[in-house]
């Protein structure tokens, strides 16, 4: 599965820098396969980047948003998504047409975690089953067509550069419970100085 990560050009590149024989001590290693941790991680993702490129090699990289679970794990070997109704450029559905080799980057910034997955990605339009079943319940969006991604490598990424940030609703929710217990202890502070 190297050879889908390292093409013959970055391998020599790692050669003369130094890193080659690290990576080469590695070859079929990479998993091709999602374990279940893997699928742990993907379910909780509420956001990842989906990357192609044209038949000219042109690349696009578009970030897909949902509800937690919205990425979904069909088998060990595909992941599959609703594709969600969004600026009607197309660009994504233009390139799988022509040119099926796709990326997903997957990263969790509160835990400073970020997964790469190759693979080839295709566009289903017509299996309104498959759209309901990867359709999340209760989100609003319209889904147009399902996108399916079949995994032919991955791997972890070091935590090097990561900033931590933590979504919006978790803050709110800490500092809710914050602002609770300073108002509990307001409140047994005026009580135990109107006792004295």
């Amino acid at each position: 599965m190297s050879d889908v990560m390292f093409s013959p050009s970055v391998k020599a590149v790692q050669a003369r820098r130094g890193s080659r024989a690290r990576f080469e001590a590695r070859e079929g290693d990479w998993p091709a396969r999602v374990s279940p941790e893997l699928a742990e991680f993907i379910a909780a993702q509420t956001s990842f980047f989906l990357s192609t490129a044209s038949a000219e090699g042109q690349p696009y990289i578009q970030h897909r948003g949902g509800p937690p679970g919205f990425l979904r794990v069909l088998d060990e070997e595909t992941l599959g998504f609703a594709d969600f109704r969004g600026n009607r450029q197309f660009i994504t559905l233009g390139n799988l047409a022509e040119n099926p080799k796709a990326f997903l980057f997957l990263i969790d910034y509160a835990q400073r975690r970020r997964i790469k997955l190759w693979g080839e990605a295709r566009v289903v339009e017509d299996d309104p089953a498959l759209l309901e079943s990867l359709r999340p319940a209760d989100y609003r969006a319209i889904p147009e067509q399902a996108i399916l991604f079949r995994l032919r490598a991955w791997d972890v990424n070091c935590q090097q550069h990561i900033p931590q940030r933590f979504e919006a609703k978790d803050v709110a929710a800490a500092l809710a419970v914050r602002d609770r217990r300073i108002a509990a202890l307001e409140e047994e502070v005026a009580r135990l100085t109107l006792a004295r």
